[in-house]
């Protein structure tokens, strides 16, 4: 049902186009590649994490998923290699980090990819949503044979792959909260040569198509079969079969608002001519600089060269308006002068007439020589 392989230096694995593969990255195996503890007999247990990626890429191939969920647990590698990939050797650097002495083993793993046997794909193909299973607890061996062995009793087929499995999260799911042992649910799609079996056609009816859209669960003879290790969300089942579909293309019929074909796209040469910026230079900066310049010094002259200054504006103004100004100056300062030097008695209505508490008539606070230019015009009540 599954091709389940360990991790060894630059080993060659063949899987199957269309049949899901599982390449387990074991801990185990790399922690003879760093060094142990410092204390002789202690067991080590240090932090491992993985990095995987295509020879000469960053990334994996797009068929290639990995997992890992912390540094003290094993990785996985899942996928379903396709057609297109038949016969090409994929060569994956498996790159391990040791968290706590910052060491580093690299080993490389070649898939080769083969045709699958008989008919691919499979025409009938299933897709069961587990709520109950992470991707890495189904991905385990043992785990993914029960549930192909509970397909096989309901379905009965003569030839039975498990052709992907996705987690939830890839399919826009959220990341459950972390109470009552939460699961984050796994999507298994398996093939098989014959039709659906009238079980899973159950989720077809009617009956069940309404308890789905009320958000109930259906109806289901076989979901006991499942029960007891796996919780099927029934409602999101899919069944396909190839063999009932017809092919959607229509041919393009050119017109308006379709470009022609202008052919394969040519890159330019690698080797391009080298490029002269001087004069962009010249036409973007050097330019509006200099015309900048002039201006500045056109307005510097205008502003200091040519102030006509106090004693040409006297010139050209008339003597008897002159002989007017100062006039008016000079009176203005005496009226301001003599304003600073009036004594004037203050107002009755101002001054306070009896004390607040004996009844008594109060006297001025102040005398007549007093400047009252300085003194508020409101007194405080002693």
């Amino acid at each position: 049902y599954t091709i389940l392989s360990k991790v060894h230096s630059d080993r060659n694995v063949y899987p199957s186009a269309g049949v899901l593969f599982v390449h387990v990255l074991e801990r185990e195996y790399f922690k003879g590649e760093f060094p142990p503890y410092p204390k002789p007999g202690e067991i080590s247990n240090d932090p491992i994490t993985f990095n995987t990626n295509l020879m000469g890429y960053p990334d994996r191939p797009g068929w290639l998923r990995y997992i890992q969920r912390t540094p003290y647990s094993d990785g996985v590698l899942y996928g379903s290699p396709t057609v297109e990939n038949v016969g090409k050797p994929t060569i994956i650097e498996i790159t391990a980090y040791n968290r706590r002495t910052f060491e580093t083993a690299r080993h490389n793993l070649i898939i080769n990819i083969m045709s699958a046997e008989g008919d691919f794909p499979l025409p009938y193909q299933a897709e069961f949503f587990i709520r109950n299973m992470n991707v890495e607890e189904m991905l385990a061996s043992e785990v993914l044979g029960d549930f192909l062995g509970a397909v096989k009793n309901v379905w009965q087929p003569e030839r039975l792959n498990a052709i992907n499995i996705t987690s939830a999260l890839d399919r826009g799911g959220r990341v459950p909260l972390p109470i009552n042992d939460m699961k984050e649910g796994v999507y298994v799609m398996v093939g098989a040569d014959v039709p659906f079996s009238s079980c899973l056609r159950e989720v077809e009816n009617p009956q069940n198509q309404l308890r789905c859209s009320q958000e109930m669960e259906p109806v289901i003879t076989c979901d006991k079969k499942f029960r007891t290790q796996f919780h099927i969300d029934w409602c999101k089942i899919s069944l396909v079969d190839n063999t009932k579909q017809v092919s959607t293309f229509q041919e393009v019929i050119r017109g308006e608002g379709i470009l022609p074909d202008g052919g394969e796209y040519k890159p330019p040469s690698d080797t391009l001519k080298s490029r002269d910026y001087y004069s962009d230079f010249l036409i973007t900066l050097a330019v509006p600089s200099a015309i900048a310049l002039v201006l500045f010094l056109i307005l510097a002259y205008i502003m200091c060269c040519r102030r006509e200054g106090v004693e040409k504006r006297n010139m050209q103004t008339p003597d008897i308006q002159l002989v007017h100004h100062s006039a008016i100056q000079k009176s203005t300062k005496e009226l301001r002068d003599m304003s600073k030097n009036r004594e004037i008695a203050w107002p009755l209505s101002t001054l306070p007439v009896f004390h607040p508490v004996t009844g008594e008539i109060v006297p001025p606070l102040h005398t007549d020589s007093y400047d009252n230019t300085s003194m508020p015009l409101m007194q405080t009540q002693q």
